[in-house]
């Protein structure tokens, strides 16, 4: 993967005549995620390469849970954060009630559908990695966790293609159209698994 430094980014004179203030460095570790991404809105690049530090080994692992094509991972990391540095300013944050993680892992989930929409043009798209069959992958958990309670607890008791739907479309925001090329699927057995699942919820929950 390029390295964060090949993406061009304002000099130190650039951002003080833009009247841009760095966090310093030492402190720089004591700053939240949402604050990090408030100063790269502001063209801070120590700040920048303080989320890719925090941000870049959890966001490869998902990457790789989803498509186990380490070159596209690899693309996908790069724009991702070629992105991130050029729209921090259109993160909204806690007044829609979103956080910077999750805001940054919805740009990397559209950006591997674009990677493999770009693939499928030429051969047959990448394999998706597999589901793993024993303990629940880490987003699995968080997915549990955004809604909490006995809903959680039915969401860990659905069937494995159930969950990879519902993960795609709850956890990473993406549409069903999106879901489809993520997954593999037509869009109709996406339709239809999430149906499935909304049906399963229900029960579990009667």
């Amino acid at each position: 993967m390029m390295g964060i430094t090949s993406i061009r980014k304002p000099d130190a004179r650039a951002r003080r005549l833009a009247g841009v203030r760095s966090v310093r460095a030492p402190l720089l570790h004591e700053v939240d995620e949402v604050r990090l991404v408030r100063l790269v809105a502001k063209g801070d690049r120590a700040a920048f390469e303080e989320l890719y530090r925090r941000t870049s080994p959890w966001l490869a692992v998902r990457l790789r849970r989803r498509c186990v094509d380490e070159q596209i991972v690899a693309e996908v990391m790069q724009e991702t954060y070629l992105a991130v540095w050029r729209a921090a300013g259109a993160f909204a944050g806690a007044a829609v009630g979103g956080t910077a993680t999750g805001w940054l892992w919805t740009i990397a989930a559209r950006r591997l559908v674009d990677a493999f929409r770009r693939r499928a043009h030429h051969a047959e798209p990448p394999p998706a990695a597999a589901v793993p069959a024993a303990a629940p992958a880490a987003e699995e958990e968080a997915l549990a966790a955004s809604v909490g309670g006995e809903v959680g607890d039915a969401l860990r008791y659905l069937a494995p293609e159930l969950r990879q739907v519902l993960q795609a479309m709850v956890l990473d925001g993406l549409s069903v159209r999106e879901t489809a090329v993520l997954l593999g699927l037509p869009e109709g057995t996406v339709k239809t698994r999430a149906r499935r699942a909304r049906t399963a919820m229900r029960r579990a929950l009667a």
